[in-house]
Order: structure tokens, then C-alpha cells, then sequence
């Protein structure tokens, strides 16, 4: 592949990461919000002694939401915990060998996962939420096949990274894909 394309799909492939992760920042701003409102609620109306019957269910739901969506946006981010010490001391061919492997380990696992939940959604359809019944299960567990793709879209076109890079990042800065194919 001659450099000036390599180039180019550097940084359409960058371009493409950062509207992501921005769209994932909105999408886990708003749920934070939500949350923060709906348990804001529920604790205002306890006090008043009017409880919300359906609040502690509800929060429970968007926090599993935040926290399958923030891992999708953590993936996009490169900030999941892991052995960088360990794999930085490698040499070159050794370290972008173990994070193609690493890459396909994680893209393989969600995969899995994103094809059990959507085996398991249609299933759960017959179950609602307990104090909100028009809410089926399949829509609060939707949540796992969905952020399991998202996963998959930032693993994705961060293996397309070390697929094509010619040479290590710099070990002190984080250098975009364009600038390490130079």
C-alpha cells in the first residue's frame, strides 16, 4: 500500500474515531444526566413521602446502561486497564504482535458476547421491568449486544491502527496513526 493512501486511511480512520467518540460522549453525558434527575426525583418525592414505586428500578437500569455505554466510549478512549509497561519494553515487532493478538482477543470475546445478547433478547421479550410492566427486558438488556458492537467498531479501527503502522509510537506522547506511518 503506497504511503500517500496509508496516509489518507490514517486519517479518515482518526477523523472517524473522534465523531465517534464524541457521539459516545453525548450518549453517556445524557444518560448521566437522566440518571442524576431520575434518582434526584425519587430521593425529593421519598422526602415528601410520595416514593416513586418505579425510581429504584429505573436507576438501576440506567446504570447498567452508563456503564455497558462508558465502556464502548473507554474503548474508543484507549483507557481500559492494561499491561502498557509490559508490552512498551518489547521490541517493535514483538509489541505489535502482542496487540494484534491482544485486538483480536477482544474483538473475538464481543463478538461472543454481542451474539449471545442478541440470542437472549428475543427471549427475555415475555419478562417486563417489575414496576414499569410496558418496559419489556428485551429493551434494558438491548443494552448488551449494542455496546458490544460499539466495542467492536473502536476495537476495530484500532487493530486497522497496527495493522498498518510502519513504526512504535513514541514512548512519551500519544501520536496519532498518521504521524507513526511517516
Amino acid at each position: 500500500m503506497p504511503t500517500a493512501s496509508i496516509s489518507a486511511t490514517c486519517t479518515a480512520i482518526d477523523r472517524f474515531r473522534s465523531i465517534y467518540g464524541r457521539l459516545l460522549e453525548w450518549v453517556v453525558i445524557g444518560l448521566m444526566v437522566i440518571l442524576a434527575v431520575e434518582v434526584t426525583l425519587g430521593v425529593v418525592f421519598r422526602f415528601i413521602g410520595q416514593s416513586l414505586i418505579w425510581y429504584d428500578e429505573v436507576a438501576s437500569m440506567l446504570l447498567a446502561w452508563l456503564t455497558f455505554y462508558g465502556s464502548a466510549l473507554a474503548s474508543v478512549k484507549r483507557v481500559h486497564i492494561g499491561c502498557p509497561e509490559l508490552v512498551a519494553t518489547m521490541p517493535w515487532p514483538a509489541r505489535r504482535a502482542a496487540n494484534i493478538a491482544a485486538e483480536l482477543l477482544v474483538i473475538a470475546f464481543f463478538t461472543l458476547l454481542a451474539g449471545v445478547g442478541i440470542w437472549i433478547t428475543p427471549i427475555l421479550a415475555t419478562d417486563a421491568l417489575v414496576s414499569i410492566p410496558a418496559i419489556p427486558m428485551s429493551v434494558v438488556q438491548s443494552v448488551i449486544p449494542i455496546s458490544a458492537a460499539l466495542i467492536i467498531v473502536a476495537e476495530v479501527s484500532y487493530l486497522i491502527d497496527l495493522l498498518v503502522a510502519k513504526k512504535p509510537a513514541a514512548p512519551d506522547a500519544e501520536l496519532s496513526l498518521s504521524e507513526r506511518i511517516q
